[in-house]
Parts: structure tokens; sequence; C-alpha cells
């Protein structure tokens, strides 16, 4: 199964997808907690793994959806470091399927290349196994040149987790690099795993939760939440159109909100000399670790 599915519109779903284009705003950045894949399975009396691998052919859909409305960046949460918590045949079955899908990623890139498609995966990548960091580094560093649309998977990832791991980031490298005046909550931001994300304009969650487990905290505070009661596997073109028109209908009533916390950035970052020669030095020698820590990946 191909990251980008070729999925086949109906006339009617091609006339929405028209119409929702030309009335309303397309969110630029969409985040989907695919929840409900092993639910799924027990409805269906199949094993939890090919309830998983049903999801990632629903997620290929959607990246097609995703396309072809105009949305330019997406983010999944795949696999939470919560997750280490389950069985071991499941873990191990999820890991291999992840192995199963990067390795067919970079198979296909030329196809993704010609979407513009790049795959950034945002978490803990050294918590998984070598074999597997080895081709999720691959596929970072295969598709890092294009642009038309940014997948980000959350694999091993918590949201506790990336702000430990961005004050471990200022601990470690800024020591020497950095004043104490210069540390702040918009320097803290820049050292997230989505330092060169905007923030998430829709959230939608499957399966009927109404809680975000963790997922991208910090970043959320002016997103459109969205929940729907399917399960991720059976989310079809419409679901998928009901969130963006719930995302344009409450987009305004948060634009007070985020223009007043544009400004307070902006001013924040004024402040403490954000844009000082010395933090966008600091900043950008972060960019380069974290590029050589992917070729060392790649490499072993």
């Amino acid at each position: 199964m191909s990251w980008v599915s070729d999925y086949k519109y109906t006339w009617t779903e091609r006339l929405a997808m028209r119409g929702l284009r030309a009335c309303g705003y397309i969110p630029h950045h969409v985040a989907f907690v695919m929840d409900g894949n092993r639910r799924f399975a027990r409805s269906q009396q199949i094993d939890k793994i090919e309830g998983h691998s049903r999801g990632f052919e629903k997620l290929a859909d959607c990246l097609r959806w995703c396309l072809d409305v105009g949305v330019r960046e997406v983010t999944t949460f795949a696999f939470s470091i919560e997750n280490f918590k389950r069985s071991n045949e499941e873990v191990e079955g999820l890991f291999n399927l992840a192995r199963e899908k990067f390795a067919r990623l970079l198979e296909e890139t030329a196809r993704l290349d010609e979407h513009g498609i790049r795959i950034r995966v945002i978490g803990n990548i050294e918590l998984l196994p070598l074999d597997l960091q080895k081709l999720v580094a691959s596929a970072m560093l295969s598709t890092e040149r294009n642009d038309k649309l940014f997948l980000n998977v959350a694999f091993a990832y918590t949201s506790r987790d990336e702000i430990t791991q961005a004050v471990e980031t200022i601990l470690r490298h800024g020591s020497q690099d950095l004043a104490g005046e210069d540390i702040s909550e918009r320097l803290l931001e820049e050292c997230l795993y989505t330092r060169h994300s905007p923030p998430p304009d829709l959230v939608f969650r499957t399966s009927g939760e109404t809680r975000l487990s963790d997922f991208m905290m910090w970043q959320l505070s002016t997103s459109v939440l969205y929940f729907s009661n399917v399960l991720w596997p059976q989310i079809t073109f419409w679901h998928f159109l009901a969130s963006i028109l719930a995302y344009q209908r409450d987009r305004w009533q948060l634009e007070d909100f985020r223009r007043a916390e544009r400004m307070q950035s902006c001013q924040l970052a004024k402040a403490t000399d954000f844009y000082s020669e010395r933090v966008q030095k600091f900043l950008a020698t972060i960019d380069e670790d974290r590029r050589k820590l992917l070729v060392r990946l790649a490499a072993n």
C-alpha cells in the first residue's frame, strides 16, 4: 500500500470539494489522532495488527484528500511512548508494520517527490529499534528537499517527552552559547520537534474520545478541535469534509485570540533578544546537530 493512495472520487465528492475550496478557508495544517484501530479489529474479528494496517491504508487516503483540498501540512499521532506499555506482541507487530511502511516509502521516493511530500518523524527516535531508526532517518533524508506537503509522523512521541527533550537541548548546547536572559518561552518553543511547523489549525480525533492523550499540548492553544465517533479505519471523505467545515465555522471565534498570541510572541522575542545573532546561531546549531543525527542513524 502506497503512502499516497490513488483515491477515486465520485462526482458528488468532487463537487463538494470544489465548493469547499471556493467558499471557505482551508486549514494550512491538520493534525490527526488516529484512534480506534484496535476497536475496529475487534468489531471485524480480525487481528489487532491487521486493524493497524487498515488504519495506515486510511492514512494514505487522508493524504490524498489533504493534497487535493489544499492542506499543506499534516501531523499524525502514530505511536505514543505510552504504547510501549502494551503487550510485547502488539508492540513488535507495530514495529514490523512501521518497518514495512518505511521500507515501502524508500521504494517510492519518486512518487513522493512527484507530489512534493516531505516526511518528518517527530519523537524520540532513539527509543526505537536500531533497524527502524535507520529506516526512519533514511526516509526523512530522502524527502528533505520536498516542500508541497509536509507529513509529520509522531512516533515514540508524547508532549511531555518533547518538552523535556527541548529543555535538555538548551541545557546541553546552550551553556556556552546562550546568556541567561536568552532563555524564554519563545526559545523553548523553537527547541521542540515541531520547530519548523506552524501550530495545527485543526485537530481531528476519531473513535469518540474527547481528549488529547499528551499530543502536541504545547502547540494546540489556538487549534480548532474536532471529535468524531467514527473509528479511524472507517473514516470517509465525508467525515474529512465535515471536519473542514467545522473548522471554517469555528475559526472566526479564535481569530482575536490568535492575533493576540502572535503579538505576544513577537513582543517576547524582542524583549529577550530572540533575534540576536547569538540565539539564531544556537538554533542553527540545533538544526545541524539534528541532521547529523539522521545521517549517522541512516549510515548504521
